[in-house]
């Protein structure tokens, strides 16, 4: 029932006025923001911890944070209107030499990225324009949403493989075939992640950016989708990155999870209106630890 209601709920979207789409975003968000209140205390309480702010100047941030939120999630069910004809109404890219002189050397591309603006847009964008796109992402606990999700993604040509799963032998196939692999580094990545300061706290960062670069030897690039002033969206691609492979394989890995989540956490400072402040990121605090392969020491202050 729910993913029928979505699909719909698309289909009408996508016969909308892009400007009235946006229109209608403005007090979605604010009302999202006024009636959600434990989402909104925690971003607001995230945010204060994170960037030093006063309770005040945090409520102002998350607000508009949450209008750029219901503005896009209204863009994610709009996404099957994008076109390779249309896209530069919507999308424009910065650097996009560097992704190309990546992927020139066929060993793929691992992309490092967050829940930074209209992400979806991003893979659409590179996919639309002739790119290779795919993802690992964390399967949404309500299975027909997901689904749902899946199939807007595929109607732009982007193919998803599910994060802590048997499909993540595809991903490594996609990538040695030469593709884009995407990997979202703002998420909490439990007990067997790299422990790392994130926004000025100690979080768990995923290490999978980091593993599938290690074993395929791939270049990465990191690329973040950002909403201008204009209404348009501009992709930024980082410079290409190197996994540095000393022969110390949890230092290796940890080192590179370090450089890759500070690249986004520059981007979050910069941008701290386009990030999803509620986010669980600092669900599993440092204790809880496990000892394993490929797992490394929290990164502390001494």
């Amino acid at each position: 029932m729910q993913y029928k209601l979505l699909m719909f709920m698309s289909k009408c979207v996508c016969l909308m006025p892009y400007s009235l789409l946006m229109a209608l975003g403005r007090p979605l968000g604010y009302l999202y923001y006024l009636i959600i209140k434990k989402q909104r205390n925690l971003a607001i309480k995230q945010m204060m911890l994170s960037l030093k702010l006063s309770e005040g100047e945090a409520k102002k941030i998350v607000c508009r944070s949450f209008v750029n939120l219901a503005k896009n999630m209204l863009e994610i069910l709009y996404m099957p209107h994008l076109t390779t004809e249309n896209l530069s109404e919507y999308v424009e890219f910065e650097h996009l030499d560097r992704l190309e002189a990546a992927l020139a050397e066929g060993r793929g591309v691992v992309v490092v990225t967050g829940h930074v603006g209209t992400w979806e847009w991003m893979s659409a964008g590179l996919a639309l324009s002739g790119y290779p796109v795919t993802a690992i992402a964390k399967p949404q606990p309500n299975i027909e949403y997901t689904r749902a999700l899946d199939d807007l993604r595929a109607a732009v040509k982007v193919e998803i493989f599910s994060r802590g799963t048997s499909e993540l032998l595809a991903a490594g196939r996609a990538l040695k075939a030469g593709k884009i692999l995407g990997f979202l580094m703002d998420q909490d990545a439990g007990p067997g992640g790299a422990f790392t300061e994130f926004l000025g706290r100690i979080a768990s960062s995923p290490m999978g950016a980091a593993v599938f670069a290690r074993k395929f030897n791939a270049p990465v690039v990191s690329m973040f989708i950002l909403r201008q002033p204009s209404g348009k969206h501009k992709v930024i691609i980082g410079d290409i990155m190197r996994f540095e492979d000393t022969g110390d394989t949890d230092k290796d890995i940890f080192d590179f999870t370090v450089r890759a989540t500070n690249i986004l956490d520059k981007v979050i400072r910069e941008n701290p209106t386009q990030w999803l402040w509620f986010q669980k990121r600092w669900n599993t605090p440092p204790e809880q630890q496990k000892k394993k392969h490929h797992t490394v020491k929290a990164q502390v202050e001494s």
